[in-house]
């Protein structure tokens, strides 16, 4: 199949939510709309996976070009991408009953959608930037979306945020026009040595920025604090893909700079490298514990989504495959438990109107079948075999020995320390819901929908099966480390 064909998951969203507004009359023809879209978005994404190669130059802008390509890391992230939002936008249906806004939440999520595609098939740092950019933008109104004063602040922040990381990639981005040879992505880094070695203070100083800059999205340290400012005012279903998707985009623009533009073997052992271990670790115990204080139930998982993901941050940061391999198998997997718990989250508080995690006593006698979805995700990432959460701990863990040497204790001892925090603020939920006292009253059941149980428990059996089956992703991601280290 020919190189054209990256233009359909990219723009199969993009046509479909433009013309939302004119051809969904009513609630039952756009949720008809929107879950075709999803459901064939999946279905592009994995046949472009499986029968598309090659590059697709579409506009030349001077010396800077759009250009998709579709390497086999860009397709793995195309095929997890839409998987979420196919899982968050079925169970948007419900959510969204009562809400006269749904088709504008809709027409969004789909352009948000185009944008993160563009980022899995962009071939060079021009097109990257572009689509990034475009993901920040059409992602805000989601964030808006309750059009509330708290809701306002927290778009303006994200958006803050945002631009500033997008400002530091960009200072590093026109350094790297200079010091590399191509700015298409190159497995092993396009760095050009004489110049590298002319001015290497000053090249690893634009990595640095362009590291921090995409790291701001993924929620490392110290531009973190659009995550819990963002996700309790966001609905549940957009809560789910900006802690499972959105923060993931960052990570893609992280393993593109490392190992496509500047090359591990540049960064490795450097002043870049060592800052960016500490703030991952920092980022890992700073959230976990202040997800522990967090008395906000979205709140809470927020705080959670920024240490987990610095995980992965963690694993990339290692420059070494097992740690790769660990931070890919990391990014996979939350996404699953991140989205599961966001969106039984959701559930529980579009039924019941508890926000706070003191309010969920007893939740597990009246909504028996979320709070076991809520468990599952729970016990992933803490990391519980047999669940997917700790195969990647295990080669996260396994890679902080292996690259750091005598130091590789205190990355394994962060990672403890963190998984430990987990289970205090998630189990002590699953805690209090399942096992509120003898004295507790029998209280009438909150249901949710077959569409919605049917999202919660698709994310929860990919977190059991990957968790006993990791083979397959495993060969992958050795696959793609063997190009680039």
């Amino acid at each position: 199949m020919n190189s054209w064909y990256f233009l359909v998951p990219v723009l199969l969203p993009a046509l479909m939510g433009l013309a939302l507004p004119f051809v969904a009359a009513d609630k039952k023809n756009l949720h008809q709309c929107v879950g075709f879209v999803l459901v064939l978005e999946v279905a592009s994404c994995l046949m472009a996976a499986l029968r598309c190669s090659g590059s697709l130059s579409l506009l030349r802008l001077g010396d800077f070009a759009f250009l998709l390509s579709g390497d086999t890391l860009g397709k793995f992230f195309s095929v997890l991408f839409s998987f979420v939002f196919a899982l968050a936008g079925f169970f948007g249906f419900e959510y969204f009953e009562h809400d006269e806004r749904e088709k504008s939440y809709s027409v969004f999520y789909l352009l948000t959608l185009t944008s993160l595609q563009g980022l899995c098939y962009s071939g060079n740092l021009f097109s990257f930037y572009m689509f990034y950019e475009m993901m920040t933008l059409f992602s805000l109104p989601m964030v808006l979306h309750e059009r509330t004063e708290a809701s306002r602040r927290a778009g303006m922040q994200y958006l803050g945020y945002s631009l500033l990381g997008a400002c530091l990639a960009l200072f590093g981005f026109f350094f790297a026009q200079r010091q590399c040879y191509t700015t298409t992505f190159t497995p092993g880094g396009a760095l050009a040595e004489g110049l590298a070695a002319a001015r290497p203070e000053l090249t690893l100083l634009a990595a640095f920025a362009m590291l921090l800059g995409f790291g701001g999205k993924a929620g490392l340290l110290p531009l973190h604090a659009w995550l819990p400012i963002a996700h309790p005012e966001a609905p549940a279903p957009a809560s789910a893909v900006l802690s499972g998707v959105i923060t993931k985009g960052g990570v893609l623009g992280i393993i593109r700079v490392i190992y496509y533009v500047f090359g591990p073997d540049f960064l490795r052992g450097s002043w870049v490298q060592y800052t960016l271990l500490a703030l991952a670790l920092t980022t890992i115990f700073m959230g976990s514990m202040l997800a522990y204080k967090e008395q906000l139930l979205k709140k809470r998982l927020a705080w959670s989504t920024v240490s987990q993901v610095s995980y992965a941050l963690f694993g990339l940061f290692l420059l070494c495959p097992v740690g790769f391999w660990g931070a890919l198998l990391q990014i996979t997997f939350h996404a699953l438990a991140k989205t599961s718990l966001f969106l039984s989250a959701g559930a529980i508080i579009h039924a019941s109107g508890f926000v706070r995690v003191g309010q969920l006593r007893g939740i597990g006698q009246r909504m028996p079948d979320v709070l076991w979805c809520f468990a599952l995700g729970s016990l992933s990432l803490v990391g519980i075999p047999p669940l997917a959460g700790f195969v990647s701990k295990w080669y996260l863990a396994e890679g902080s020995f292996v690259q750091l040497g005598s130091w590789g204790w205190l990355g394994a001892a962060v990672l403890l320390v963190s998984a430990l925090l987990t289970a205090g603020y998630l189990l002590s939920i699953l805690s209090a819901g399942f096992f509120p006292g003898k004295d507790w009253p029998l209280l009438p059941r909150l249901r949710v929908s077959p569409l919605s149980a049917g999202a919660l428990v698709t994310g929860c059996a990919g977190l059991l099966i990957f968790g006993l089956w990791p083979a397959g992703l495993l060969e992958l991601f050795s696959r793609i480390s063997d190009t680039i280290l």
